[in-house]
């Protein structure tokens, strides 16, 4: 039977300020991608998620990000690969605390927004990414996209990498997603989603912005958890794949 593992980005918020309804996505998700105070969140949000994550049996993730609270970690940037190790490991180990209390552990590390991306591409920010996973933790997962730098040299350094797809995100064709300033970037329309999910899901294919049909192999299928009706979307998602026989389940 195909199996896929379900992750969404949650403890987006700061403060009082929240983006994404945790609780009720952990009701669907198979994998939490927790915010590490970089982008967003803190450390009272960090707590709670871990704290409902463990209650659920769902994975947690560190997600790793450049220091960006004002740019959500979306804004381009230029971090020394020494400084960048050193902030993902410290991303890495702070969730590593709220995660242990809560009785369970950081089982993944995906990085979010600019720095995934760049990620794609850049082997010095790729390096020095699996330098601070090493360092935190030598024996955690990588997240990331299929043919990306990032797995390559994750795989390299021996660390287990693991290939995602979106079904929300536009590609190209290259197999590389669309910047999100550009139109068309975010798939919108709740129906296309949901096929999508079930293409890449069972047949490791999309459709491009431009119309092709590209091969995206992937273990793990992100769904954005700040889109509108983003709860009610991964429930028809997780419910159309397990309709067509597919396996919802944590890669880890």
């Amino acid at each position: 039977m195909t199996s896929i593992d379900l992750n969404a980005d949650l403890g987006e918020g700061f403060g009082r300020w929240r983006l994404t309804d945790d609780e009720r996505l952990l009701s669907v998700v198979t994998s939490a991608n927790v915010a590490c105070g970089f982008h967003a969140g803190d450390a009272v949000t960090m707590r709670r998620v871990c704290e409902q994550a463990a209650e659920r049996g769902v994975r947690i993730g560190a997600q790793v990000s450049y220091r960006d609270l004002a740019g959500f970690g979306r804004r381009a940037m230029d971090v020394p690969p020494a400084e960048l190790t050193a902030e993902v490991a410290y991303q890495i180990g702070a969730l590593q605390v709220f995660a242990r209390a809560a009785g369970t552990r950081v089982s993944y590390v995906k990085p979010h927004g600019a720095l995934y991306n760049r990620a794609v591409y850049d082997a010095e920010q790729a390096g020095a990414i699996v330098d601070g996973v090493l360092l935190a933790d030598a024996a955690l997962p990588v997240l990331g996209l299929p043919g990306s730098r990032l797995l390559e040299l994750a795989a390299k350094a021996g660390l287990p990498a693991v290939p995602e797809a979106f079904a929300d995100r536009a590609y190209t064709p290259e197999a590389t997603l669309v910047p999100r300033g550009e139109e068309g970037a975010v798939v919108s329309d709740p129906q296309a989603v949901v096929e999508r999910s079930l293409g890449l899901a069972l047949d490791g294919v999309v459709t491009t912005r431009s119309g092709e049909r590209v091969r995206v192999r992937a273990r793990s299928l992100c769904l954005h958890g700040d889109t509108p009706g983003a709860v009610e979307l991964a429930r028809r998602v997780r419910e159309r794949l397990q309709e067509s026989g597919v396996r919802v389940e944590a890669f880890t």
